[in-house]
């Protein structure tokens, strides 16, 4: 069973493998997003526990959204789910009732598969992803043993299948011959309906505990989201962009490495129920602002 305490301690354990950031020392309390929208050019929403709670959207998060474009203000949404393609993805948000244009969404899974190299992959995903957006050879990692041992490289998507025997089977091959491991989604978790999930990050930092060397993550905190993001946005600079986010080792920490502004949203994520204030001095993680919800 995943706490707030206990993913907030293995972020703490893995900090030196995290981008290093300048910390503020307080945070500023606000209402609203509309409080800073004159001080924001483009404003980036992390999707778990700022916009959505597993497959239900926060009460609010779409008129907010409609809200900031109205003032001028740009939108994208930054996510590190990887278990979906570009398409996936998109039909998500639409699903949950957010009205966003197709460029207005990046995902982790992108910058990762910006990366694949040659040779055979053996890829961990959901069974309903058919994993056609890949642009190397592939396998599905599931039980056979001589998979794992004969592929090139590794690439982690998604959780929903994976098992502890399966991770066994991985770090077998990992010690038999060390290979390149690719984190599509670098979150330890993330907040559902009925708790914290287990995300890729949580088991990627497992394998990069005994193979630092080999193993790479990708989406918050780690750049190459952010090279997207800034691509896509041109014309703005890094102190007019806002990052709004859960978790203080993601969110705010990739997006203050960047010179981003930041926002910590505190009602319904990773810290729902508890005072942020323990945790950014503990860290050493200090928003540029807080509010409950956007």
């Amino acid at each position: 069973m995943q706490t707030t305490q206990s993913i907030f301690n293995r972020y703490e354990e893995v900090k030196g493998r995290l981008p290093k950031a300048v910390s503020r020392s307080t945070t500023v309390d606000i209402a609203s997003l509309l409080d800073i929208a004159e001080q924001i050019d483009a404003f980036v929403f992390d999707a778990f526990g700022v916009l959505n709670v597993g497959e239900t959207l926060i009460p609010g998060a779409d008129r907010r959204l409609d809200q900031l474009r109205e003032r001028g203000c740009a939108i994208r949404i930054l996510t590190n789910a990887a278990s979906y393609d570009r398409d996936g993805a998109i039909a998500k948000f639409k699903r949950l009732g957010l009205s966003v244009d197709d460029d207005e969404i990046i995902t982790s899974r992108e910058a990762a598969l910006l990366h694949v190299a040659d040779g055979h992959w053996g890829v961990i995903a959901a069974r309903s992803d058919n994993l056609n957006d890949l642009p190397a050879p592939a396998s599905r990692l599931e039980e056979a043993p001589e998979i794992y041992q004969s592929v090139d490289h590794f690439l982690f998507l998604s959780t929903a299948d994976w098992t502890p025997a399966r991770q066994d089977l991985l770090m077998a091959a990992m010690q038999a011959r060390p290979r390149p491991l690719l984190i599509g989604n670098a979150d330890l978790a993330a907040p559902r309906d009925d708790g914290f999930s287990i995300e890729p990050g949580h088991y990627g930092h497992l394998i990069a505990d005994r193979f630092p060397d080999h193993v790479r993550f990708f989406g918050k905190p780690f750049p190459e989201v952010y090279d997207l993001i800034e691509t896509s946005l041109p014309d703005v600079a890094p102190q007019r962009i806002a990052m709004c986010g859960d978790t203080l080792h993601t969110d705010i920490l990739g997006a203050a490495a960047r010179e981003w502004r930041t926002v910590l949203v505190t009602q319904d994520g990773l810290f729902a129920g508890h005072d942020t204030n323990r945790f950014c001095v503990q860290s050493n993680l200090f928003a540029d602002w807080r509010l409950g919800r956007i």
